[in-house]
């Protein structure tokens, strides 16, 4: 049996984005519960040379829309990092999501040889559509929904393993 590149990506990403989105939702239910201000979590990193919550939720939400519009052929949305809030991140998931869910189903499925080249670092990388999905884009998705997790567990959020996979 194959798997499609659109079944590898959209509801991959569509999967993992609602856990996150669900999991901030639990964060922020902490925060309030617990009388901590919610910059506290939202700007809490495991390690001082590490990104902040926020920026980890940015960035996986970048690495979704990003992969499914370059698989898709079509440009890649730009989002202003603004966000400094639960509902605002939540927010950036929904309008994420919203996006990836639009593209055509076709396009990304055909996507496995398409030429990918982006810059990465100062360098140009350059890509086929299969090999920058399953070696570059879901690793650095997963490694930054990880991050936001672990931010938050180890803020105290009570979240688990069931959390982070989400349903499907």
């Amino acid at each position: 049996m194959t798997v499609s590149m659109y079944d590898a990506s959209v509801p991959v990403f569509r999967q993992m984005l609602g856990s996150l989105s669900a999991i901030l939702d639990k964060a922020e239910a902490h925060a309030s519960a617990r009388k901590i201000e919610p910059a506290a979590l939202l700007q809490a990193r495991l390690y001082p040379d590490m990104f902040p919550l926020t920026r980890q939720v940015q960035i996986a939400a970048d690495f979704a829309k990003g992969a499914c519009a370059r698989l898709a052929g079509v440009e890649v949305p730009r989002y202003e990092d603004t966000e400094q809030s639960f509902g605002e991140l939540r927010q950036r998931i929904g309008k994420t999501l919203a996006f990836i869910e639009g593209l055509p189903r076709e396009a990304i499925a055909a996507s496995e040889a398409r030429d990918i080249v982006l810059t990465v670092a100062g360098n140009p990388r350059e890509f086929k559509g299969q090999p920058y999905l399953l070696h570059y884009a879901l690793p650095n998705f997963y490694f930054h929904l990880t991050t936001a997790y672990a931010i938050l567990r180890h803020s105290g959020v009570e979240i688990g393993k069931r959390d982070f996979i989400g349903s499907f």
